[in-house]
């Protein structure tokens, strides 16, 4: 259940020495061919990181051999010798793997505003090439991990012999565009770096930019789709985007389910809008409501928080034509209260909370989590 779980693709996970935890830190993937398309979507925080700044220029002609990515520091703004360790880095793993550095992405992650040691970058990257195996695909996804409990890996495997494999982290500063989130996911079907690019994009509008843990996005977000061929099979399309579509849905529950300090994971869909730019608007103001995601921490189930943060959306609806159900209880109908909101369980971690706006027929589902003591806790010492 790992990125080299597709055919074609090697990886490794080692201790470079950047976090002070002693951690591994370090993660490399290699796409072995014999095709190397690709595609990568980023963050659209308009104040990015140095590796995102070098990785846009690398997927523009949709080839990419190898992605390197380092947990323990975001490389954000770090200026211009913050973008030499960038460029360092890259020339680091082409040396070592005998490509281009052209052809490597570079990903980081961790605390914006220090100096990443290229002395240790390069130390790591020696390793990481030593110890490219199809079997250390799991230590790839230990490696990127920050404030994440646990390592995010997944897979589908096609019954016409075909694999998508993919991992994860993000674990805090949980928005869109993407969530903060670095993501490699990658298949051994024969794909265009064009087809590649359609399927993620279709993928991630879906998933993961409807993950809207705590409203803050990030400056390094990036999730890259790479193919190797490797299995020989070129499926239709649609088939192909749907497995993307299924491993990206996977790692951003993963994502969801980890998120800092959590004890409730929301589903908030919203049917009936106008439109599904309508639905996810009222989604996405539900899912940032303080107070709404504070009274589910509190296992309140106190739906006029939920019509409040509908109505400040520009959406079209009758305010006094909505209904609203917690976890299948209807607690709001037509402007009024409906069934008692005493009948709700919140003690479950899954919630369910639906939103009928009765103003047409599109739909769209935005996840999130509830504000509890523990995240003020683990975010008001995170650079300490």
């Amino acid at each position: 259940m790992t990125v080299t779980s597709a055919k074609g693709f090697v990886a490794a996970g080692v201790r470079a020495g950047i976090k002070k935890s002693g951690n591994l830190d370090l993660a490399l993937v290699q796409n072995i061919g014999p095709l190397n398309s690709a595609a990568a979507v980023f963050t659209s925080n308009r104040c990015q990181a140095n590796p995102i700044i070098w990785s846009k220029q690398v997927i523009l002609d949709g080839q990419v051999s190898a992605i390197v990515l380092n947990s323990g520091g975001a490389n954000c703004y770090t200026g211009p010798q913050g973008f030499q360790v960038t460029h360092a880095t890259a020339e680091a793993v082409a040396e070592r793997l005998g490509i281009s550095s052209g052809d490597v992405l570079v990903c980081s992650t961790g605390l914006i505003g220090e100096q990443l040691d290229l002395a240790k970058l390069q130390t790591g990257v020696a390793l990481a090439a030593e110890d490219l195996s199809a079997s250390n695909g799991q230590l790839a996804a230990e490696a990127i991990m920050t404030t994440d409990s646990v390592s995010k890996t997944t897979v589908f495997s096609s019954p016409g012999g075909w694999t998508v494999g993919g991992m994860a982290k993000g674990a805090g500063m949980l928005a869109p565009g993407l969530a903060t989130m670095l993501v490699v996911i990658t298949t051994d079907a024969i794909a265009t770096s064009e087809e590649l690019d359609q399927a993620l994009r279709a993928a991630t509008r879906v998933t993961f930019d409807r993950l809207d843990s705590d409203g803050c996005m990030s400056t390094n977000d990036q999730v890259t789709l790479m193919a190797s061929g490797a299995s020989g099979i070129k499926p239709e399309f649609d088939e192909l985007a749907a497995a993307i579509r299924e491993v990206s849905q996977s790692l951003a529950m993963k994502l969801l389910s980890d998120a800092e300090g959590s004890s409730h994971d929301i589903a908030i869909r919203v049917s009936k809008a106008a439109s599904e730019e309508d639905a996810v608007s009222v989604g996405r103001s539900v899912a940032r409501n303080n107070l709404f995601k504070a009274a589910i921490y509190g296992n309140d189930p106190n739906w006029g928080r939920i019509l409040a943060a509908v109505g400040v959306t520009d959406a079209a609806f009758d305010p006094y034509d909505i209904d609203v159900s917690i976890n299948g209880v209807s607690v709001s109908r037509k402007g009024m209260p409906d069934q008692s909101r005493d009948l709700v369980d919140l003690t479950p971690r899954a919630v369910q909370i639906e939103i009928v706006l009765n103003a047409g027929s599109h739909e769209a589902t935005v996840y999130t989590n509830d504000l509890t003591h523990e995240y003020v806790t683990e975010n008001s010492d995170y650079s300490s």
